[in-house]
């Protein structure tokens, strides 16, 4: 092995020395703001590193040259296609294969753009480690089958996006699937509340590979495209591979894996070497692509190459309009973690920083910038639950019942079977009613409190008659808090407008939810669990959750864990008071951050497992 990487290294010296076009030597010096993480450019550590890098990159390149895998130099720097401008997307070869474009290098300009919109200056080593190490992948494991695994920790908000949208085509429109060529997005938009027959709440290792596969390509092209505003998308790719290469997915897989040997992204410079993009305006163009370039982004290289085709498909000004403080870098030190931005440009195609429905106006003419349509799938957050923010009707309802959940440091993915668990009751649909009354007159930055002035419109809009000592009481102060006047609505009869109902039928819903953390953790074999061995594995996690949605209770109650007394049914049937104290507390509650999660969208939810908490870190 020592005597293969001498031959190598002495090669690429030799290849480095050949006549070939300005690009592809790795001996040039760097622009002075290209050096990694502000150190001196020309210090000795750095260019022994840099010179080493340089060539393992250079053998690496032999290698695949040598095997005829890797485009010519000679071929790198290629213009735009006729595909690439909305024609075909791909031409025939002549052995019948179809042929795409390698595609365009990226500008100085743009390559220096990109790298510091996402990573800004000064990025460790140990963030560019994570962002470079984490490919879109499958897990293997039979219980998480469905589920896309994750090693690195930071790139979690990539590929949680990603997750949901998979998941929206293996539960909910499974049968496009099977089609070698689908007409895409011609179901999107839809609906469907039936129960799907391919997947069962156990049964996820019954997909196959394939219609896996065509799930992600299909979850990508609707992602990028939506970043695109349904008229383009940009597909990033690496200019070190071939376009045709033959074999199986595994030696694709092989192949792709010796190419990436010594390369690394420390720099603008760096990411332009090896960054190719492709524009396609229809998705029946994409979608080939992407289909034929999956092993590309299963790499070690695959989540940041998303994200990079994400943020071109949107366009570099348009990400920086879209933010509210377009100077910081899209990826947060000091760990490396994907932005709400990011989250957000991936769920809904724009980069707006906040989870909130619409603009929220400021003085001086100022806004801030929030989610501004209805999305596929949604998002959840702990910090809402905490009081940090506020999170819109537009993700918290999303058209399926996906969501994609953010805790302080990483995500995951919530998801339900059926559509069922969307539709409103009375109780909920009333406060779904009250409660976006509130927020329009909220401008507090979701703070949970509004004016005297705009409190006296939401009573009129929503029709609630509020007794004067009530009505007194709550705008004393000189402004009106949620959790005050939803106590009161709790109390007033659903006659004059409030939710107190002595049957106890009003708001007694029982469904289920999954949740899958991607993040490989050490688990204990269930098989070997059994058998008394506890060999702990690593794997991602799945969790099913029975949610039970009480028709009302108080804080002090919940808290307590108590159960509801018979004397606030608001009724004087004893029968009403059993039924309301039975729908309340239908078995023990469990709980663990991600119930806070649940409880923001089905404020009143107690949550029951079996085994480990599910965990949202």
């Amino acid at each position: 092995m020592a005597d293969q990487e001498e031959e190598d290294l002495r090669m690429a010296l030799r290849m480095s020395m050949q006549q070939w076009p300005p690009e592809p030597k790795r001996s040039m010096p760097r622009e002075s703001g290209g050096a990694p993480m502000g150190s001196p450019d020309d210090s000795p550590e750095a260019k022994s590193r840099r010179l080493q890098r340089e060539l393992r990159a250079a053998a690496a390149e032999k290698r695949l040259m040598m095997a005829g895998k890797v485009v010519s130099p000679a071929r790198r720097n290629v213009a735009f296609s006729k595909e690439e401008k909305g024609g075909a997307a791909g031409g025939g070869g002549g052995d019948g294969r179809k042929v795409v474009s390698c595609g365009m290098e990226l500008s100085d300009a743009d390559a220096n753009q990109l790298f510091s919109m996402v990573f800004g200056n000064g990025v460790s080593e140990g963030i560019l480690a994570r962002w470079c190490n984490q490919g879109i992948r499958f897990s293997p494991d039979p219980e998480t089958f469905m589920g896309l695994v994750q090693h690195e920790g930071g790139p979690c908000g990539v590929l949680a996006a990603i997750q949901a949208f998979v998941l929206k085509y293996l539960i909910f429109i499974p049968d496009d699937l099977g089609k070698v060529e689908p007409n895409m997005p011609q179901n999107v938009g839809s609906r469907r509340s039936y129960e799907s027959e391919s997947v069962t709440s156990n049964k996820f290792s019954s997909l196959t590979e394939d219609g896996k596969a065509r799930a992600l390509v299909r979850s990508m092209v609707e992602i990028l495209f939506s970043c695109g505003s349904n008229k383009r998308a940009v597909i990033a790719t690496l200019s070190i591979l071939g376009n045709d290469a033959e074999g199986s997915d595994s030696l694709k897989d092989d192949i792709i894996t010796k190419a990436l040997e010594g390369v690394s992204i420390e720099s603008a410079s760096d990411l332009q070497k090896i960054l190719r993009v492709n524009t396609y305006s229809s998705m029946a163009n994409a979608y080939p692509r992407l289909e034929a370039m999956i092993p590309v982004f299963r790499s070690r290289l695959g989540a940041l190459l998303f994200l990079i085709s994400a943020l071109l498909s949107r366009g570099l000004d348009s990400i920086q309009a879209d933010r509210d403080d377009p100077n910081l870098p899209l990826v947060t030190a000091p760990f490396g973690h994907a932005s709400q931005e990011i989250v957000n440009l991936l769920l809904c195609g724009q980069a707006v920083p906040n989870v909130f429905d619409g603009r929220m106006d400021l003085e001086g003419g100022m806004s801030l910038k929030g989610i501004s349509t209805c999305v596929e799938v949604g998002f959840l957050t702990l910090l809402e639950s905490l009081n940090f923010c506020k999170v819109g009707q537009f993700l918290k309802c999303p058209k399926w019942p996906i969501w994609v959940v953010g805790s302080e440091s990483h995500y995951t993915v919530l998801f339900a079977l059926h559509t069922s668990v969307q539709d409103e009751n009375e109780l909920e649909g009333r406060e779904s009613q009250i409660r976006k009354a509130f927020d329009a007159q909220d401008q507090s930055g979701g703070g949970g409190f509004i004016s005297v002035e705009g409190f006296h419109q939401v009573l009129g809009e929503t029709s609630i008659e509020l007794p004067p000592e009530k009505l007194d009481h709550l705008c004393g102060a000189g402004f009106i808090v949620w959790s005050e006047f939803w106590q009161v609505l709790l109390d007033l009869d659903k006659r004059f407008g409030g939710l107190k109902d002595p049957t106890g039928s009003m708001g007694k819903k029982v469904f289920d939810l999954y949740h899958f953390n991607g993040i490989a953790k050490s688990v204990l074999n269930g098989n070997q669990a059994a058998s008394g061995s506890e060999m702990p594995i690593q794997r991602p996690r799945l969790t099913k959750l029975t949610v039970s949605v009480p028709p009302r209770w108080t804080p002090e109650e919940f808290m307590a864990d108590v159960v509801l007394p018979s004397g606030s049914g608001g009724g004087n049937d004893q029968n009403a008071k059993e039924t309301a104290t039975e729908v309340a507390k239908p078995e023990p509650p469990q709980h663990a951050p991600l119930v806070d999660c649940i409880r923001t969208r089905w404020p009143r939810a107690v949550c029951n497992w079996v085994g480990d908490p599910p965990s949202i870190v």
